[in-house]
């Protein structure tokens, strides 16, 4: 088994192996493996019946995988799940593992997270996500879909697991009871209460932009909820350090890579008239947000368009050598680590899908070692501008 592949003990000889995508070689063997011990006591505590089942937030398919092998092997019997996640990676991730252990892929019917799953669902196995707002959302949108005495089984290590979302279970779904922890991860079960007096579903938050003079909308598990962060503020300030691209008048080729709602993308569109500015980011509630951004002001006909897409990467959706501007305000963090290593795939899936000349504008965290990497990857890097917190790059391919 390579290193990069981890094989996850589900006991009664039960077994299977799992990847990360996009794969990454473990310096240890807890290193960011595509499972942890919440998948683990999640999996040895949901009973192996046939109600029908929810998978939520599960992050490369590890609970899916495990619901679907039988201390024989592969289910034959019919089974089915409900996979929902708002990550197009962690999808990618699921069809990979499934098809790794010889699972069915056509078994689990994919709900991305700007729908709704459908009922009745009578458990669901929900993996707690960082964001307390998301797992909000989640919780009030499952309550129209959930089966008389449905339970919610949900899990996370303890570390990372505020008392603030076990006491969302018990507000969104009904009493809610917390399990001994085990291997540092804890599991807590709410049983559904149809009588239960809950919020409305959570609004998406609105955020201004006085620079393009208007309002932006994000949905729950955007990014930047409820705030314009102070990266992209920047970086918005700082456009002009693309050469030409007010005053091109021949068309011109851009990528907003990890787009969330579209601002920069929307901002490439203000500056260039002449710009096709395509936007993509990993997240399906980021994209549903650029597009319902969008769609409230129309771009005019004459304009190059502005579209969204959700993809893992920029090489599956553009072809090499393709693109004139990249912009890119990479995230931090890959949901409690530091994400260098997402920021730096980024950088090299930016550089392949720019023409000769081409140009990468990126805005990040002033301690993070991305000057280094862009050097590493284009020969040379500018910095642009820089402030205590952040600093915006430059590289031309």
């Amino acid at each position: 088994m390579s290193a990069d592949v981890t094989e996850m003990d589900l006991g009664e000889g039960r077994t299977v192996t799992l990847q990360r995508r996009p794969p990454v070689r473990a310096t240890t063997p807890d290193a960011l493996r595509a499972f942890d011990a919440a998948d683990r006591y999640l999996l040895k505590t949901v009973p192996q019946d046939r109600a029908a089942t929810l998978v939520a937030n599960d992050r490369f398919g590890a609970l899916a995988a495990g619901l679907l092998m039988t201390a024989q092997g592969p289910r034959r019997d019919g089974y089915a799940l409900q996979w929902w996640s708002d990550s197009h990676r962690a999808r990618l991730a699921m069809d990979d593992n499934l098809v790794a252990n010889g699972l069915d892929a056509t078994a689990v019917t994919v709900v991305t997270g700007d729908k709704d799953p459908a009922g009745p669902i009578e458990r669901v196995v929900l993996r707690l996500p960082k964001s307390l707002v998301w797992l909000e959302d989640q919780l009030l949108r499952l309550r129209p879909h959930l089966a008389a005495g449905a339970q919610v089984v949900a899990g996370g290590m303890i570390k990372h697991t505020p008392r603030r979302a076990y006491e969302l279970l018990e507000a969104c779904i009904g009493p809610t009871k917390t399990s001994l922890g085990w291997k540092k991860a804890r599991l807590a079960t709410a049983t559904f209460d149809d009588a239960l007096v809950c919020r409305p579903r959570v609004a998406p938050s609105r955020v201004d932009v006085p620079s393009l003079g208007r309002s932006l909308v994000v949905r729950p598990n955007g990014f930047s909820w409820g705030r314009l962060d102070l990266g992209t503020r920047l970086l918005l300030a700082n456009l002009q350090a693309v050469e030409g691209l007010a005053a091109s008048t021949r068309p011109v080729a851009a990528v907003d890579l990890g787009c969330g709602n579209g601002v920069l993308a929307f901002a490439v569109a203000q500056i260039c008239p002449n710009a096709a500015v395509l936007g993509i980011d990993e997240s399906y509630q980021a994209i549903a947000s650029a597009r319902d951004n969008a769609a409230a002001v129309p771009r005019p006909g004459d304009h190059g368009p502005v579209t969204f897409e959700a993809a893992d990467a920029l090489a599956s959706v553009v072809e090499p050598a393709s693109i004139d501007l990249v912009v890119c305000n990479p995230p931090f963090h890959e949901q409690h680590a530091v994400a260098e290593r997402v920021a730096s795939d980024m950088f090299a899936d930016a550089r392949r899908a720019l023409r000769p000349g081409g140009q990468l504008l990126v805005v990040a965290n002033r301690h993070l070692g991305h000057a280094e990497r862009l050097k590493q990857l284009f020969g040379r890097s500018a910095v642009v501008v820089a402030t205590s917190k952040f600093v915006v790059l430059s590289a031309r391919r």
